[in-house]
């Protein structure tokens, strides 16, 4: 190798070394929008501060302890097509992250070429030249950092798209479970509607019977009626609403439920009777920033606008590029490899951009706008995660009182229709009495069944709104689990 070479190829070398520098700003990350702390106005604090561990550490297989519900919410991860879809997109944007990574080095090959030509002496001749060897393709001398912003955009968008993944598992558990506890309540409704509506059958014959017999009038007898006839209507619309649930949940699984995957609720069990699941505490809004997929998902994207800016600033230099060859050159192709026809090329090309009509001024100001637009996302990000985290932490302090206030009426009510009935059978209360006491207690039955789904829902709610669902349990963890 000659002297001249190694001088070029100890320049080529140190020119790889000093690229590299970047125009991208400074990242700082935005301040948080919200308050430091969860809002209490006119909240009862009791009970609302467990301790424990936090949800984003908590495993979704710890936190479900319903075993059918760990199995629905197992199948799910398994067959549900929008989680299939979010593993898809972190495949694609790695794959893109490698495209632009590569971009950092020289792409080198096997290349031969042939070119005939008039001579330039005039004479009428053809000239040959024949090459084969190893070429590198037009490589840039990265000065200003334009392929190190792009790479660094693209594996922050591979992060965004690695916590995207977890938001959607974080929502799909979150929805499998909210599904298993509407379709376990529309079966206690269905049971408390099935024991209404043969009650008010019961009466009904009642009514005809002292009807026929000229004790009540026709009114009485309309009344009752028109509450079985209701009941049916409750049933109904119950039935319905349970096969729109099962539907809905078939979708979440990706699959249709088979026996093993039915949602039963034990005769005789309510939804209060269910396993409970586990309390979280909520931290501090602050802890949102490290917890929650979508809020790091926001300032990858954040990150990977940020980079992008210096991509377009470092449009506005030179850009160096190098095109070179080493192998054999010859006049005649059969003499293409014998020895002595050995011969390499170096190309290096600089182009300074002095005219594109604003081309890439309107690029780096694309760029800041993106990164503008970026910041918005990731503090509306921050600002929908606090009022969701507030909103369940709400719904924590006030559904057990509501709960409770509702089973005291229900079981006032389920007194008072006793009584009713008892001063009916003895001809003391009229029917009406009787049929407002069923309706009562009717609507008082099912305003518990739906508020202690909410109480679930909501609990269901928290664990997902802090940042849980999407941690795995270990290996040794999960044999030793029932």
């Amino acid at each position: 190798m000659t002297t001249m070479m190694i001088q070029r190829l100890t320049v080529l070398a140190a020119a790889m070394v000093l690229a590299g520098c970047s125009f991208a700003p400074t990242y700082e990350r935005p301040a948080a929008p919200v308050s430091g702390d969860w809002p209490t106005r006119g909240l009862s604090t009791t009970g609302t501060a467990p301790a424990g561990t936090a949800a984003s550490a908590l495993e979704w297989q710890t936190f479900f302890s319903d075993p059918q519900l760990r199995k629905l919410i197992t199948v799910s991860l398994t067959n549900n097509r929008d989680l299939r879809i979010a593993v898809l997109n972190i495949e694609q944007t790695r794959a893109q992250f490698q495209i632009s990574r590569a971009n950092q080095f020289p792409t080198i090959g096997a290349a031969a070429t042939g070119l005939r030509q008039p001579s330039t002496s005039g004479n009428g001749s053809i000239t040959s030249t024949y090459t084969a060897g190893l070429a590198m393709t037009s490589y840039e001398l990265d000065f200003f950092g334009r392929v190190a912003s792009l790479k660094d955009a693209a594996l922050a968008l591979y992060l965004a798209s690695e916590e995207g993944r977890k938001t959607t598992q974080i929502s799909l558990i979150a929805a499998v479970a909210n599904a298993y506890l509407s379709l376990l309540a529309d079966q206690e409704s269905l049971a408390i509607t099935q024991q209404t509506l043969d009650s008010r059958v019961a009466s009904l014959q009642l009514s005809q019977l002292r009807f026929d017999n000229g004790v009540s009038s026709e009114l009485d007898l309309r009344q009752s009626q028109s509450l079985v006839q209701a009941a049916r209507v409750s049933l109904a619309q119950l039935q319905r609403q349970r096969a729109l649930g099962e539907n809905a949940l078939s979708l979440l699984l990706g699959q249709p439920l088979t026996a093993d995957l039915a949602v039963v609720l034990p005769t005789g069990q309510s939804l209060a009777d269910r396993p409970l699941m586990a309390e979280v505490p909520a931290g501090l809004p602050s802890d949102l920033l490290a917890l929650r997929p979508d809020i790091r998902q926001a300032e990858q994207q954040l990150l990977a606008a940020n980079a992008n800016i210096g991509a377009a600033r470092a449009a506005f230099f030179p850009k160096i590029s190098l095109t070179a060859s080493a192998g054999s050159a010859s006049n005649n192709l059969s003499n293409l490899f014998n020895s002595g026809t050995f011969g390499w090329t170096l190309a290096p090309q600089l182009f300074l951009p002095l005219f594109d009509a604003g081309r890439n001024q309107a690029g780096l100001e694309v760029s800041k706008a993106t990164r503008d637009i970026a910041v918005a996302q990731y503090e509306k990000a921050i600002q929908t995660a606090f009022r969701e985290v507030a909103d369940a932490l709400a719904g924590r302090a006030t559904l057990g009182v509501q709960l409770q206030a509702q089973q005291a009426q229900s079981a006032a009510e389920a007194a008072r229709f006793k009584l009713s009935d008892l001063r009916y059978q003895n001809g003391i209360a009229n029917q009406l009495d009787l049929l407002d006491a069923q309706r009562a207690l009717f609507a008082a039955q099912q305003a518990v069944v739906q508020t202690r789904l909410l109480q679930l829902q909501n609990q269901v709610t928290l664990y997902k709104t802090l940042g849980g669902g999407w941690k795995e349990a270990s290996q040794s963890s999960l044999e030793t689990r029932p």
